[in-house]
């Protein structure tokens, strides 16, 4: 098994300063958007985002929330391994709002198509767009395609990516793990 460095700390950072600014210029004060991070791990990009839109580029108010499409799952007990449910936190209504979805690493498609079902549970979106740190563009199952992207990633065959978060990991870095 061998793995490289795809992102750095400090590349992480520029990243999530640039999608800070793509989602500042697309939607100025919030006012009609709120930012969902899909469970687990687009929390922390969620998160993230969020600091920097308020701290830095001075939004005052962002409705952000997080979603479990655990049950939503098209392999939902399918597979031997036991799925484990995350929470989900959204305490206020999407009802023709700017969503806009976040997550960590779009693979095959699967999560988001999982999402765009679940979140019809708070309402009826006037408009969903996608934020993913890392796009595999050559991994998708289902037609989806983010609207905001970090970086995209070749990866193929047994390759995988591996994000880790210096809230749960200790460290931000991103790596290509190939097995």
């Amino acid at each position: 098994m061998s793995q490289k460095v795809l992102l750095s700390s400090k590349e992480i950072n520029i990243i999530l300063h640039r999608l800070a600014c793509q989602l500042l210029e697309n939607h100025l004060d919030f006012s009609e958007t709120v930012l969902i991070g899909m469970q687990p791990r687009g929390r922390f990009v969620a998160e993230r985002l969020t600091k920097i839109l308020k701290e830095e580029y001075k939004v005052k108010h962002i409705d952000v929330g997080f979603l479990d499409i655990t049950f939503y799952r098209d392999d939902f007990r399918r597979g031997d391994k036991t799925l484990e449910a995350n929470q989900t936190k959204i305490d206020f209504l999407v009802e023709d709002k700017k969503v806009v979805l976040i997550d960590d690493v779009l693979y095959t498609g699967r999560s988001i198509r999982a999402a765009l079902t679940a979140i019809q549970s708070f309402g009826r979106p006037s408009e969903i767009e996608l934020l993913t740190l890392i796009d595999r563009r050559f991994s998708r199952h289902l037609p989806i395609q983010p609207t905001y992207r970090g970086r995209q990633v070749d990866a193929i065959n047994n390759e995988r990516v591996v994000v880790l978060w210096e809230e749960n990991d200790g460290e931000d870095q991103i790596y290509m793990i190939n097995k």
